[in-house]
């Protein structure tokens, strides 16, 4: 059931932390958020070379990886080895990140992150627990001693 309803996430955490300082069962709690948003922030401009330098530090990571595996076996000069590794990692990243870039053929010529987000979001508890929880989310204590606008519960 919904005991409380907040525009914004860190009221629902409030309300939540102050549950658990109150020894509420949080466990029978869950933060729902509603009418989801995807938005994607564009990051920046992808260029081929920008793309090989992204490749090149993937490769990197993985050819250090391979180098870590052989210098374990390797009695000797163990450190080159792993710098091999690294080095053949990376220029194998670097052409294939330009190569992957140059196929796409200009149709997505930058880079983003995305992410959700609600514009809603409920505290609900157990029926069982929807009382209790009514009861101590009434004696909360808001920080600035203001309740956060549109919140309800």
């Amino acid at each position: 059931m919904t005991v409380a309803s907040y525009p914004d996430y860190p009221s629902a955490q409030y309300t939540v932390d102050f549950l658990s300082d109150n020894q509420f069962p949080v466990e029978r709690a869950a933060i729902v958020g509603t009418d989801l948003t995807l938005v994607e922030t564009v990051l920046g401009r992808m260029t081929t070379a920008r793309a090989a330098l992204a490749g090149a530090a993937t490769g990197a990571w993985f050819g250090l990886f391979i180098g870590l595996l052989f210098g374990i076996f390797t009695v000797g000069n163990w450190w080159a080895v792993i710098l091999v590794g690294l080095a053949i990692g990376a220029v194998w990243g670097a052409i294939f990140g330009a190569i992957a870039h140059a196929m796409t053929g200009g149709r997505r010529d930058f880079t983003s992150a995305s992410s959700l987000r609600a514009n809603q979001y409920a505290v609900t508890v157990d029926a069982t627990f929807a009382d209790q929880a009514r009861q101590l989310i009434g004696r909360m204590n808001w920080q600035g001693g203001q309740r956060p606008a549109g919140a309800t519960g």
